[in-house]
């Protein structure tokens, strides 16, 4: 079936206006997918991030140009650049097959 979870399940512990890099691995059978990043801060509601089509798809896009997202075929990265204190949350990725 199709799955995603994260690379690494840990705290990622950086200083202001450094780079951080998140990745996903996942699997699907499907040509056409879309990868999705949000962000939940505490007792928040999770908020999107970027979305970046893999294989066929080609569509993408950010809520903010610190936030930039790439994919393979197996794989999504989120990077944040610039980071901030309020970027301190809790990261999901999500896949969407077959998306048209």
């Amino acid at each position: 079936g199709d799955s995603i979870e994260p690379d690494k399940e840990k705290n990622v512990i950086t200083q202001e206006r450094e780079t951080v890099k998140l990745s996903c691995s996942f699997s699907a059978t499907s040509s056409t997918i879309r990868l999705y990043w949000y962000r939940q801060n505490l007792h928040g509601e999770p908020l999107f991030l970027a979305y970046k089509g893999a294989r066929s798809w080609s569509a993408a896009h950010t809520s903010d140009d610190r936030f930039q997202s790439t994919t393979s075929d197996t794989s999504t990265e989120l990077t944040i650049t610039d980071v901030r204190l309020s970027d301190s949350a809790l990261y999901y990725c999500a896949l969407l097959v077959g998306a048209q």
